[in-house]
């Protein structure tokens, strides 16, 4: 990617100190999402490997993911699928439990959002640790969805989340990565 454009992107996220717990460095794309251009420069990036292959569908994880998913499946024209928290979705759902830094918690997607043999990408706004991302992708993959990659916009390489889904035999892109956490 084109240092300018990396750098547009960079400073078009609004880093927040001591959030959620003194500490971390909370990286908030609300600030990119209200940028109109950086907005349509991220959404571009994320769809660019993409460009001439066949996608049939998107998933993004709730919440963030929804509205960078939805974006990525206009522009691909696939379909979009909702990976939620557990008791959100309408319709018959299937569940995967995945761990978090104090328990576990679960995701859902509905049972007919994807067929087998689809092709997907997953789309959220950030990976850290990759548990969240090797849930979804394991959701997909239960019901025969071929998960062709995974995209965010940010990447915190030291937590170890992109290695996570590289080692699950998913290919991993990121438009901006930030050290720490």
């Amino acid at each position: 990617m084109e240092a300018k454009l990396l750098n547009d992107l960079r400073a078009a996220i609004r880093t927040i100190p001591d959030y959620p717990k003194p500490g971390i460095m909370f990286r908030d794309i609300t600030t990119l999402l209200g940028d109109a251009r950086a907005f349509r420069r991220a959404v571009d990036e994320m769809v660019q490997p993409w460009a001439g292959s066949k996608i049939d569908k998107v998933a993004g994880i709730e919440a963030r993911g929804f509205i960078l998913g939805g974006a990525v499946a206009h522009q691909v024209s696939a379909g979009f699928v909702p990976i939620r928290k557990k008791g959100k979705l309408p319709h018959q759902t299937i569940s995967i439990a995945y761990s978090l830094e104090y328990g576990l918690d679960h995701m859902e997607m509905h049972c007919d959002a994807v067929s087998p043999g689809e092709r997907v990408i997953l789309v959220d706004d950030l990976l850290a640790t990759g548990g969240t991302a090797e849930a979804a992708v394991s959701l997909l993959r239960q019901q025969g969805a071929e998960v062709l990659g995974a995209c965010f916009v940010i990447d915190l390489p030291e937590l170890g989340g992109a290695k996570k889904l590289r080692d699950m035999g998913v290919p991993v892109q990121s438009l901006v990565a930030y050290s720490g956490h």
